[in-house]
Formats: C-alpha cells, sequence, structure tokens
C-alpha cells in the first residue's frame, strides 16, 4: 500500500487538469465529480497509507518513494521523490481528508456560480500543491509546493476578480508573501553552498555534524527559515495579509486556514527542527512571534464585526499558539495543536458560510441574530467549533491541544513565565471574541430573514467537523489525566521530545485550572455584554478614548498604515525622483541615435530617379579616386 504513495497528489492534480482543459464544456455535475470525487479517492488512498504506516511501520518508521531524478548538475541531483514519516502523515491525513469536506461542502455552496470548472480546478491545484510541500523528500520539491500554494492563494483569494477589492486583496496576499518566500530562497541557498545537500534527512544530519550549537551559519539559515514561515503562516510582522484574504469564497477561506497554506510555516519549522535546536535565540524568536502575534490578532478580533474577519484574526492568534510551542520545543504539541486546530477552524469558517448564505450574504454580525432555532444544524456544530476555539475545558479538543503548549511554555527548558503569562491571556481573549461571534450571530433579535437552509452537502461536512472538534483532542491527554498520548508517541518517531522542568501533577492540575478559568471567564463576559446586557458594551464603547482604540485595533494596529508610511510611499517617491535616472538616458540616448539614422537613410529612398543617378556618378567617381589615388 505504501507504493501507492505518488497516487495521493498526482489525483487531484488530474482532476486539475481534466477541469482546465474539459471543464468549459461539463455540466456542473460532472465539474463536481471531478472536483469532488478525485479528492475523496487521494483522501481513501491517504488514510489507508497511514493505517498500514500505523498498524506495519516500515524500517526506520519512514518510507522514501523516488519517481525519477529531477535536476542533474554534477553532484546536485535532486530527486522528485516523496518522504513519509509521523510527520508528514499527519499532514497528509489534515490536507486529504479536510479538504475533501471543504469540497464537499462547495458543491452546495458554490452551486450558483458561474465559473463552477474554474472554482474546482484552483482549489484541486492548491489541494496538489500542499500534499507538494509536506511530502517533498528535499527542499527543492518542498518550496515547489510552497511556491505553488502561493500562486494557487492568488487565484482563490481573487476568484471574484471583476470586484477591484478581492483583485487588491490577492495582489496583497501575493505581494507580502513574496518577502517570506524571499527570504526562504537565501536560506535554500546558504544551506546548499554549506551543506552541500537539500535532501531534508541528509541535511539535518549533516547540520548537526557540521555545526555547533549557536553557529554563525545556524542562526542565518534557521532566521531566513523563519522569515519563511512567517510568510506564509501570517504572523509578525507579514500578518496583514490574511484578513483582506477573506474577499475569497468562505470555501477557499476554510481551505487556506484550516489545511494548507497557513500551516506551512509551521510545517516547515516542525520539519527542519535540527536547525532551529542548533540556533537557540532564533527558537527563542519563534515563541516570541508567537506570543506576540496570538495577543495582537486576539485584541483585534475582540472589535470586528464581519464574522469571516473574526475568524481570519483568531487563524492569526492559534497559529502564534503554534509557533509558541515551536519556540519552546514542544514540537509534537504544536502539531498537536495544527491538527485540532484544522478540524474546529474548517468547521468555523463552513458554518459562517451556511450563516451567510442563510443571510442573503451578508457577513456582519451585528445584522444578524436569532439564527439559534432557525439553523440547528448550524448552531450546534458551530457551537462545537467555538467551544474548540475557545479550549472550553474537558470536552473540547482545542482544550487539550492549547493546555499542552501552555504548560510546555511554562515547563519546558526553552520556557518562560513571561510566554506562559501571554499564552493565558490569550486564552482568555479567545473565550471572549469567540463568544461575542456567538451571541451576535445566533442570539437575540432577528435582523435579516433566512434564505436559505443549508442542504446534505453542508451538514455532513459541518456534522462530522464537529465530532472531530469535539473528539480529536482526546488522542493526547495530559499527565493530570492518565497521560494517553498515542499521537505524541506517533510523532516522536520524528520530532524530538520537549525536555522539560519536572513539575508535580498537583502543579499541572493548577495551571490547567488557571487556564481554564480565564478561558471561560472570557465566555461570561461575552454572555454578559452581548446577550444578557448589551448595554454594558454600549455604555464601555462611550468612554473617552474607547473610539480611538476601537478603529486601532479594528485595523490591526494600523499596521497597514505604518507599512504604507514607511516603505511603500518612500518607494513611490523614489521612483517619481528617479523616473528619469542615468539608466534610462543611456536607452534613450540609443534610440534618439536610431531614430537619426532612420531619418538619414530615409532620405536615400525618395523614389526620384535623377537623385538615384546622382548617387550612382558619386559613388563611381569616389570608387574611381580611390582606386586611383590609393
Amino acid at each position: 500500500m505504501l507504493e501507492l504513495l505518488w497516487f495521493v497528489p498526482t489525483i487531484p492534480f488530474l482532476s486539475f487538469l481534466i477541469l482546465v482543459f474539459l471543464g468549459a464544456k461539463m455540466s456542473k455535475k460532472a465539474a463536481a465529480i471531478v472536483g469532488v470525487g478525485f479528492v475523496g479517492i487521494s483522501a481513501v488512498i491517504a488514510v489507508a497509507i497511514g493505517i498500514q504506516f500505523m498498524v506495519s511501520p516500515p524500517e526506520g518508521d519512514a518510507f522514501t518513494q523516488t519517481l525519477w531524478t529531477w535536476i542533474g548538475v554534477g553532484a546536485f541531483q535532486p530527486a522528485f521523490s516523496f518522504h513519509l514519516d509521523s510527520l508528514s502523515l499527519l499532514m497528509t491525513l489534515v490536507v486529504t481528508v479536510v479538504g475533501f469536506l471543504i469540497h464537499l461542502y462547495s458543491v452546495e455552496y458554490m452551486a450558483d456560480d458561474e465559473s463552477y470548472a474554474r472554482f474546482f480546478a484552483y482549489m484541486n491545484l492548491f489541494i496538489t500543491m500542499m500534499l507538494m510541500l509536506v511530502l517533498g523528500s528535499n527542499l527543492l520539491l518542498l518550496y515547489l509546493g510552497w511556491e505553488g500554494v502561493g500562486l494557487c492563494s492568488y487565484l482563490l483569494i481573487g476568484y471574484w476578480y471583476k470586484d477591484p477589492v478581492n483583485g487588491y486583496a490577492a495582489r496583497k496576499a501575493f505581494v507580502v508573501t513574496r518577502i517570506g518566500d524571499t527570504a526562504m530562497a537565501i536560506g535554500l541557498f546558504l544551506l546548499f553552498t554549506q551543506l552541500g545537500t537539500l535532501n531534508i534527512q541528509e541535511l539535518l544530519g549533516k547540520a548537526s555534524l557540521q555545526w555547533t550549537t549557536g553557529s554563525g551559519y545556524a542562526v542565518a539559515a534557521a532566521a531566513l527559515l523563519l522569515g519563511g514561515a512567517v510568510g506564509k503562516s501570517a504572523q509578525l510582522p507579514l500578518q496583514t495579509w490574511l484578513p483582506d484574504a477573506m474577499a475569497g469564497p468562505t470555501p477557499v477561506s476554510a481551505l487556506i486556514h484550516a489545511a494548507t497554506m497557513v500551516t506551512a510555516g509551521v510545517y516547515l519549522i516542525a520539519r527542519t527542527n535540527v536547525i532551529f535546536t542548533l540556533a537557540p535565540a532564533v527558537q527563542l524568536a519563534v515563541a516570541i512571534v508567537g506570543v506576540a502575534t496570538l495577543l495582537i490578532a486576539g485584541f483585534s478580533a475582540l472589535v470586528q464585526r464581519d464574522i469571516k474577519r473574526v475568524l481570519a484574526y483568531s487563524t492569526i492568534s492559534q497559529i502564534g499558539y503554534m509557533f509558541l510551542g515551536l519556540g519552546v520545543g514542544a514540537y509534537s504539541a504544536a502539531m498537536f495543536h495544527f491538527m485540532t486546530h484544522a478540524f474546529f477552524k474548517a468547521l468555523l469558517f463552513l458554518a459562517a458560510g451556511a450563516v451567510i448564505l442563510a443571510q442573503h450574504h451578508k457577513q456582519d454580525m451585528f445584522e444578524m441574530g436569532g439564527l439559534k432555532d432557525k439553523l440547528p444544524t448550524t448552531f450546534w456544530t458551530f457551537l462545537a467549533g467555538s467551544a474548540a476555539l475557545a479550549a472550553v475545558p474537558l470536552i473540547s479538543s482545542g482544550f487539550y491541544s492549547k493546555d499542552a503548549i501552555l504548560w510546555y511554555s511554562l515547563t519546558s527548558k526553552s520556557g518562560s513565565a513571561w510566554l506562559w503569562l501571554g499564552g493565558v491571556l490569550g486564552a482568555f481573549i479567545t473565550g471572549l471574541y469567540t463568544f461575542r461571534m456567538v451571541f451576535l450571530t445566533f442570539y437575540g433579535e432577528s435582523k435579516t430573514e433566512v434564505e436559505h437552509k443549508p442542504g446534505l452537502s453542508i451538514k455532513i461536512p459541518l456534522v462530522v467537523l464537529g465530532v472531530l472538534a469535539i473528539i480529536g483532542g482526546f488522542v493526547e491527554m495530559p499527565h493530570s489525566m492518565g497521560h494517553f498520548a498515542p499521537l505524541g508517541h506517533f510523532l516522536h518517531t520524528t520530532l524530538p521530545e520537549v525536555h522539560v522542568f519536572h513539575k508535580s501533577i498537583g502543579t499541572e492540575v493548577l495551571f490547567q485550572l488557571i487556564a481554564a478559568v480565564l478561558a471561560l471567564s472570557g465566555i461570561y463576559l461575552a454572555y454578559l455584554f452581548y446577550h444578557k446586557e448589551p448595554r454594558l458594551a454600549h455604555k464601555v464603547a462611550q468612554y473617552p478614548g474607547a473610539p480611538k482604540l476601537r478603529r486601532f485595533l479594528f485595523s490591526g494596529w494600523r499596521f497597514d498604515w505604518l507599512y504604507d508610511k514607511v516603505f511603500i510611499q518612500p518607494l513611490l517617491w523614489f521612483t517619481r525622483v528617479n523616473k528619469q535616472d542615468a539608466v534610462d538616458y543611456i536607452y534613450q540616448g540609443i534610440a534618439y541615435t536610431s531614430q537619426g539614422f532612420n531619418m538619414l537613410f530615409r532620405q536615400t529612398q525618395t523614389g526620384k530617379v535623377r537623385f538615384y543617378a546622382a548617387g550612382i556618378a558619386v559613388g563611381a567617381v569616389v570608387t574611381i579616386a580611390i582606386v586611383v589615388f590609393l
């Protein structure tokens, strides 16, 4: 079964080709069968491979499948090959299974779209590129998938390209992530020139042998890889593209936020963990970036009106938790949160899409309300996802994955009380903005009539993801609850275990209670301000300075304004000043010289015979003179 690994990315790519070349002639039903069915087949194969891998692990707990040598230049022989281990298997299962559910949901959500086949073609290419990224055995193939998901994000965010706003959002995502991609590309050059290979396993082995801890090369390589990661995963300082990416259709938002693009940076750091371990300063920077991002994004989510933008900022914040886990060396905890986040974030986006369809495509939560009984399936599944996002204790997957990160941020040898404090403050904020969204959308007075009730192709993904959002956390229980941790044991065949200062079970329970109380306090405040006593929220909004603070947070801490003033406007000014620079004069001189010769030679083609005869005579005299006198 492992030999079928190459089918997993190939089948979605085949459906992409079919839809690109034949989609215009296909009916919507046929396009949906190809678009959804092929991803479903890929998911089935991935699950079957995963079962065999776990039941009967290959030698060395890894399987590599080489298809051909991609580029052969001297000693540089990167192969087009796939590497399957516990880390890439987890990523593959999430990408294919969650991706299939999002595709199934899209059948109904995009039913009225005029470019049905084009939508599924882009989505399937997105799945293909993400699978290339996570399965690539070398950094060159990984980089192909890395750039591929960037291209697909541009195509899908700007899918409704007739609206200029959507085109701007797509360009912004493409340009901002290119900054990180450039850093990553430089990092790959550095790694190859110093270690002589881009094969990931060989590269990590050579790095640990040739570089000492704190080595300049290790620090530079880790910093450049971190630059790539913060771009793709929308972390500080390159987080500004993600909220605007909500311009794309809701299934696109779900795919980008839950299963594909924004998790690529998390995967990159986890996959190259040896390099980050050799660069402790950069690894600490990963944790600091994570904490700062989760707090900044959480505060911004508190004041958003658009339901999808709340979820967008929550994604930035939750990826921040993953970076926090990676930064303190808790790689398996970060990947655990990646998995649970994929379940509940895909669920929340898809449920939000069902709400948007029902509300005449309105996305402003303050124009919603009263949907609890009108859309019961959507409500209960959205509530399950919200509970997981807010880390409701004991009953939600998000509680277990977030608790693991918070615990290790305090007890690991790379952790600190400050990192833990930032994480628990973020848990409080998350509970507040998450249930603010729940109460505004589903409770109170109904402000807009329900236009569309979801059918089976929407309900099935919501229910499946709702179940996973609840039970998905039980695969990794903390020490205080028996330490049933099959996921952690599985991932530790690839990822290093976290080094911790041992604490008592009582200490762990105490800190779990603190985190749980803060999360529940945030939920209670949301209930108080946005359901029981809405006048309190209005009263707080009238405090001196509150409107300015709200505008500041609403704009994402004005990072777009800052970048416009610091980078964009100075660059535009320089281009205006430098419009006629010396280089331009060189080419203008060439152009003017060409025009002069053209005017001169044009005079020889007047069509007047007497001038031609005179020219022949002059030419003959000159020729005879040369012969006679020279």
